[in-house]
């Protein structure tokens, strides 16, 4: 629990460069709906930055700071709110100052992917955490040491952490409910039009037996089995005998309700797997291709190209923004 009840809890949102807005904006909305309704200050913030100046988010509005980080203000907890590239955010004085604040035992947690710099930070050891989806296979590459599970958010001990999107406003409504009552966090809820509180054990992605429906437990089996093998990829007839099917029943399970063959599909699984690697991590190309199954870079390139039309070193460049447009097009026209 963030502060003593029925006392201020005063909150520190530390602000990433490119931060995501719906995120951050999830994180802190509930705590301002906790104090109108209540009629009481039960939370306060403050906005922090690296050096104090300004901070854009991902979608090009810029916030201002209250402060800079390694002031001496004191937080009962402080949330790092970030979104995409975090991977190459370089901060010295913002992991230093979190560091700081772990020695004075402040509560520490993370939206969307602030998770990555906790973990950078080495705050996250012996503590369950999790991320937004799109980056868990490669925080799990980098830090193979950290519990990092699948679910909407986890709450360990001092330590919160969420994945991005609306599943901060579940973890805050969560906090809030554990702190003030079921009441209050029901009507910040209806407030905000939410159906219901997600809790701690809600995935963050929609399960495929949602998208499929219940009736093809055989299909999500099969597809469950894929996501958990990328590395080493199992045959066609591995997955037939290991589901209970012919490879003639899986391949129309797969035309039916996914609309292509069972290699196709699992080869698109490997493919978007070494992209999130590819443009999360600073990972080899050659090693990216081994972690996904593929049996060379050279093959590993030409299906990364067939399907994104653009070669893996190419799209790493260009995320970095170190390739032109134009070379872009001359690459995928000569494709």
């Amino acid at each position: 629990m963030i502060g003593k009840a029925n006392a201020t809890a005063h909150i520190g949102f530390y602000l990433v460069p490119q931060f995501s807005m719906i995120a951050f904006s999830s994180a802190i909305e509930p705590l301002r709906m906790a104090n109108q309704l209540s009629g009481s200050e039960y939370y306060s913030w403050s906005l922090i930055s690296s050096n104090g100046e300004p901070v854009q988010c991902s979608n090009g509005i810029t916030i201002a700071a209250d402060m800079p980080a390694g002031n001496r203000e004191r937080f009962d907890a402080v949330i790092v709110c970030s979104g995409v590239n975090i991977h190459r955010i370089e901060d010295e004085p913002g992991l230093l100052w979190l560091k700081q604040l772990d020695k004075a035992q402040t509560v520490l947690g993370a939206v969307c992917t602030g998770t990555y710099l906790l973990a950078k930070a080495e705050l996250l050891n012996d503590r369950r955490c999790t991320i937004h989806w799109e980056n868990l296979a490669s925080t799990r590459e980098q830090f193979p040491q950290l519990v990092i599970s699948p679910e909407l958010f986890e709450i360990d001990n001092d330590r919160y952490t969420c994945a991005g999107g609306t599943a901060p406003l579940d973890m805050m409504l969560c906090e809030i409910r554990n702190k003030y009552g079921a009441d209050l966090a029901t009507r910040i809820s209806e407030q905000y039009m939410c159906e219901r509180i997600r809790d701690q054990n809600d995935r963050q992605r929609v399960p495929l037996t949602q998208r499929i429906g219940a009736s093809q437990p055989k299909l999500a089996e099969a597809v469950s089995l894929m996501e958990a093998n990328i590395e080493e990829p199992m045959t066609l007839d591995e997955l037939s005998h290991h589901v209970g099917l012919s490879r003639r029943q899986l391949e129309r399970l797969f035309q039916r309700y996914l609309q292509c063959v069972p290699t196709r599909y699992y080869l698109e699984l490997r493919l978007e797997r070494a992209r999130q690697l590819l443009l999360q991590t600073s990972m080899p190309i050659v090693d990216i291709a081994l972690a996904c199954g593929f049996i060379s870079a050279p093959h590993f390139s030409k299906c990364y190209r067939d399907t994104f039309s653009i070669p893996p070193r190419d799209e790493r460049r260009r995320a970095a923004g170190l390739l032109e447009d134009s070379t872009v097009t001359k690459a995928t026209r000569a494709s």
